[in-house]
């Protein structure tokens, strides 16, 4: 039974699709043009961003009398309030689950942000366990990580595969451990020449299915 290690943005949540729509009616709501989603959605940098830094770009570019500490929570709840599990993915890992693999989700952030996530959306249907940097004290690509995660639904790391859409985080993390991957490129190019993901696919569907073919 091959334990499945899962990132959650960008790989089981569409975090990236939740924001641009957030983005979309935060600069209606402000009076900005829509020219300038590309620059929002640029300067947010998939969510690396610092929330206080993005904050204070927001309120410098468009002169906002906001205070930074709404517009930090307006930043952090404002774009899950357009996040949706996918039917197709929640399809997908149960056909995983089937087949014996072991869903576990790993995410760098928040514990209390991101767990209300998973919960939220229904994912916790579908997933083993979950384990978040916060509550753990360590974060991807830290291999201890993986091994709370494997801890956590009581199997061993030998075997396990991981998937992700972050070249250092997800797959940096398998390669410290000697662990095959799936890399979620969404129409990039690998460029990293240190490690590279045993498998390359669109989406996470796609990569559950990398896995089974695989088994």
């Amino acid at each position: 039974m091959p334990l499945v290690f899962l990132a959650l943005d960008d790989t089981l949540l569409d975090r990236s699709g939740a924001f641009r729509l957030w983005a979309k009616g935060f600069l209606d709501e402000i009076g900005a043009a829509q020219d300038d989603l590309e620059w929002l959605v640029a300067v947010d940098a998939d969510g690396l961003t610092s929330r206080w830094d993005l904050a204070d770009l927001i309120r410098e570019r468009y002169r906002l009398r906001v205070s930074s500490i709404d517009l930090v929570d307006e930043l952090n709840g404002g774009p899950q309030t357009f996040e949706r599990l996918d039917p197709m993915v929640g399809c997908a890992l149960e056909i995983a689950g089937d087949a014996g693999l072991v869903p576990v989700v790993v995410t760098n952030g928040p514990a209390e942000q991101q767990d209300a996530r998973i919960r939220r959306t229904g994912l916790d249907r579908y997933v083993a366990d979950w384990v978040i940097s916060e509550e753990c004290g360590v974060s991807k690509p830290n291999p201890r990580i993986f091994a709370v995660a494997a801890q956590r639904v009581r199997m061993r790391l030998a075997g396990a595969w991981v998937v992700g859409d972050s070249p250092e985080a997800d797959i940096g993390g398998a390669a410290a451990l000697g662990l095959p991957s799936v890399w979620l490129h969404r129409g990039r190019e690998w460029v990293d020449n240190r490690f590279a993901p045993t498998h390359a696919v669109g989406n996470v569907i796609q990569g559950l299915s990398a896995i089974m073919a695989n088994r």
